[in-house]
C-alpha cells in the first residue's frame, strides 16, 4: 500500500527545490544560503550593528562575525565605526552589492507572481492565509521546543 502523500510531505519538497534553485543561482560564487540571508536583512532594514544582526538572523555574534567577515573579503559588504558606540560596527551594503540586490528583489518578485500564477485567482487568498497560518504554528512549536530544551539544560546544571 503506497503512503498517501501529505501537506507537510510537499512543503518538504517545495522548501528542497527552493534550495536547489538557490544553490543553481549562486553556484561559482561565494554566496551561501546564510551569507545571502545577511545580504537580504540588509538590503529589508538598511546598515545594521552586527549584534542587530546576529538577533534579526538568530545567530550567535560569532556566526554573524564569520559571515560580515567572509562578504566584506567578497566585497559585498562594508563596516564603519558607529557614529556613537565606539564598540559596535556598523554593516552595509557595498554599492556593488546594492545593484545586486536590487535585481535579486525584482526576481523574487517575479518568481513570486509567477508562482502564484500557478494557482487559481479565486483561491490565491485561501493559499496566503494558509500558509501564514502554517508559518506561524511552525513558529511557535519551534519556540516551545527551545523552551523545553532550555529547561531541561538550565535543571541538569
Amino acid at each position: 500500500m503506497t503512503t498517501p502523500i501529505t501537506v507537510l510531505d510537499r512543503l518538504l519538497e517545495i522548501s528542497e527545490l527552493f534550495q536547489k534553485d538557490m544553490a543553481r543561482a549562486f553556484d561559482g560564487t561565494p554566496l551561501t544560503a546564510a551569507r545571502i540571508r545577511l545580504l537580504w536583512e540588509l538590503q529589508h532594514s538598511g546598515p545594521s550593528t552586527q549584534h542587530a544582526l546576529a538577533t534579526s538572523l538568530g545567530v550567535s555574534p560569532r556566526n554573524i562575525t564569520g559571515l560580515v567577515d567572509a562578504l566584506e573579503a567578497g566585497g559585498y559588504v562594508t563596516r564603519s565605526p558607529h557614529p556613537s558606540d565606539r564598540r559596535a560596527t556598523i554593516v552595509a551594503l557595498a554599492a556593488s552589492a546594492q545593484q545586486m540586490m536590487r535585481e535579486m528583489q525584482r526576481e523574487h518578485a517575479e518568481l513570486s507572481t509567477d508562482l502564484l500564477g500557478a494557482v487559481d485567482a479565486a483561491d490565491r487568498a485561501a493559499l496566503e492565509r494558509g500558509v501564514d497560518a502554517i508559518a506561524a504554528r511552525l513558529r511557535e512549536l519551534i519556540a516551545a521546543d527551545e523552551a523545553r530544551r532550555a529547561e531541561r539544560i538550565e535543571v541538569g546544571a
